[in-house]
């Protein structure tokens, strides 16, 4: 199920060029209508593609007005109910509502390293395309049969 935009909460992160649900998305879905022309609301953020949504959340968890929302499965959350994240400086706030008023509340940290800073081979051995032909890297030389030109260098 797609996000959708509460355009009564979404005040357009306050008419920035870039909103942050803008800057999250993976995949580009969220867009400003800035004069209104798309969605009849101007400077409110709204999903240009909502069939295209991954449901990754990022935009509800980003949204600092708590303006996006998402359908859930009834996997997830119940039928009727409605989760929405709360983010803090170190932590998420996961509230459900279920439809018969009960809240649940789950707390999450958030990550606490700054972007870009794990370097995800430090301490692994360098790659030595010798050994490719060797037993352990389960029928990589027969397949290729020597033509090493397709595998991935790191």
């Amino acid at each position: 199920m797609p996000t959708f935009v509460r355009t009564e909460k979404c005040d357009g992160c306050k008419g920035q060029d870039k909103t942050a649900c803008m800057y999250i998305c993976p995949h580009n879905l969220m867009k400003l209508d800035k004069d209104g022309s798309e969605t009849g609301h101007a400077m409110k953020a709204f999903n240009q593609e909502p069939e295209q949504c991954w449901e990754c959340y990022s935009c509800v968890k980003i949204c600092p007005q708590n303006a996006i929302e998402v359908r859930h499965y009834a996997d997830i959350v119940p039928l009727g109910a409605s989760v929405q994240p709360l983010r803090g400086s170190d932590s998420i706030m996961w509230t459900i509502v279920f439809r018969n008023g009960n809240k649940k509340r789950f707390k999450f940290p958030i990550r606490t390293t700054p972007e870009g800073s794990i370097e995800p081979y430090a301490g692994k051995p360098q790659v030595n395309m010798d050994d490719i032909d060797k037993p352990g890297f389960f029928n990589m030389g027969k397949e290729l049969k020597g033509d090493r030109s397709q595998l991935i260098r790191l």
